[in-house]
């Protein structure tokens, strides 16, 4: 898997091995002539220099290579299998140009609001233009450093070498990952909140059935499923159908709760030792009251998801072989949980390797590595079905983190929840004022929720 971020081949044959020599003679050359720059554009040089002759030394191989920009760097497929999208027409083009020298000219002229919404107008009408996209990037920068990071990325999917986008991620992405790794650190303090609980706790037990119930709900929601979460549990609790209720929904969620029951039962002691059959075998319960004769077994046709083109089925058993050696391997085991599960969703959807269930079967497969890591297993709510989908859109053009992110945000939504579920809270009365005649009416009664 090649990373997105890296430059792609653009070395011709007419240049051969010369453009190497070419970098080290112009980087030589900026170093004697640095000193006679202003010292604020040393540092713009040196970075300029630097990633020119990176992407330059980069683009002499057919195959690009991976490089580490934050903590949530992800190995991606190479750019030619990128999503295909109409192209914008020449008038849109022109158009898309025109906003762009206008908001430059707002932005000389000091009105940063008309050249933010002028570069919009122009991505809305050339969504790949490169320029819009990092002047967008440094209008951003101050107020939003990881929006305008994302945007720095997108121009370098598009443009590897780009010599203002290289500059400004080089200049984001250490914030980019300082500001990710806090975070982690705020849902790992919430993690070890959650194990102090006693195990025992009866707040703690019942939260954690009801979140059940609520991950079935939500995870058939996603998909289009009508059932209640009442039906829901009564489906699963009793084996009884629901009066008007198609048989496909509600076998949909008996199949998600015996995949559920078998990831408890079989899968959760095998951290690093994950099998093809392993996730076939979930997917074998996911789809197997649904459709017995695809569950668990790779498609065997082509499919096409949204713009997204899966590979092609003749690869299905190397892409999954090479999924499950980067499950199994060092690296994804040193990586921080919710970076690791959402890195697990994310691979094994790109690849959609079944007819259906695919989305299920990533969703529980994030949960598997999450709990073999002593998370608790996290919802995905259906109010976030768009947001989630968007994210994954994102991911499919070349950067993941945004969808990084978005579990993580998941993931402490669902500590919350556990947590305010299994905390004793004060339910007080009206502050006291200071001429009342009884202070200690001020007094909380503590309960447990």
């Amino acid at each position: 898997m090649a990373a997105v971020t890296v430059c792609r081949y653009t070395g011709g044959r007419l240049l051969g091995g010369w453009c190497p020599l070419l970098c080290v003679l112009l980087g030589s050359l900026a170093v004697v002539l640095m000193p006679l720059v202003r010292e604020e554009d040393q540092c713009c040089a040196a970075l300029r220099g630097l990633s020119l002759l990176r992407c330059r030394l980069g683009g002499g191989s057919q195959r690009p290579a991976a490089v580490q920009t934050t903590s949530l760097t992800v190995p991606f497929t190479a750019m030619d299998v990128l999503p295909l999208r109409s192209k914008p027409s020449n008038e849109m083009k022109l158009e898309a140009k025109a906003a762009l020298q206008l908001a430059l000219e707002m932005r000389k002229l000091g009105k940063r609001e008309k050249a933010h919404k002028l570069l919009v107008h122009a991505l809305s009408m050339n969504p790949d233009f490169v320029d819009a996209l990092t002047e967008l990037g440094t209008i951003l920068e101050e107020k939003d450093v990881v929006q305008a990071d994302h945007l720095y990325t997108k121009a370098l999917a598009i443009s590897p070498c780009n010599e203002r986008a290289l500059v400004s991620r080089d200049r984001t992405s250490p914030l980019v990952e300082e500001i990710d790794l806090r975070y982690f650190g705020i849902i790992d303090s919430k993690v070890r909140r959650l194990m102090s609980i006693p195990k025992g706790n009866s707040a703690l037990r019942r939260v954690m059935e009801e979140t059940y119930y609520h991950h079935i709900y939500h995870t058939v929601a996603i998909e289009g499923s009508t059932l209640t979460l009442s039906e829901i549990r009564h489906i699963l609790e009793t084996r009884y159908a629901v009066a008007g209720k198609s048989l496909q929904e509600q076998n949909e969620a008996i199949g998600v709760d015996a995949a559920m029951k078998y990831i408890n039962t079989s899968l959760l002691s095998r951290a690093g030792t994950m099998d093809v059959s392993d996730i076939l075998g979930i997917h074998r319960r996911v789809l197997g009251y649904v459709d017995p004769v695809e569950g668990g077994r790779l498609r065997t046709n082509q499919v096409f998801v949204g713009h997204h083109i899966p590979p092609h089925p003749r690869d299905l058993q190397r892409h999954m072989q090479e999924l499950v050696q980067w499950l199994n391997s060092e690296d994804a085991l040193q990586m921080h949980p919710v970076e690791y599960a959402a890195l697990a969703h994310y691979k094994l959807v790109y690849v959609h390797p079944f007819v259906d269930g695919n989305g299920r079967t990533s969703r529980l497969l994030m949960n598997l590595v999450l709990m073999q890591a002593r998370y608790p297993p996290v919802t995905i709510r259906k109010e976030q079905r768009a947001e989630y989908y968007a994210a994954l859109d994102t991911a499919n053009e070349g950067d993941v983190r945004p969808f990084i992110r978005f579990i993580a945000k998941c993931t402490e939504m669902t500590l919350d929840t556990l947590l305010i579920s299994t905390t004793e809270h004060a339910v007080g009365l009206p502050g006291a004022s200071e001429d009342q005649a009884c202070p200690d009416c001020q007094q909380t009664i503590p309960i447990h929720n």
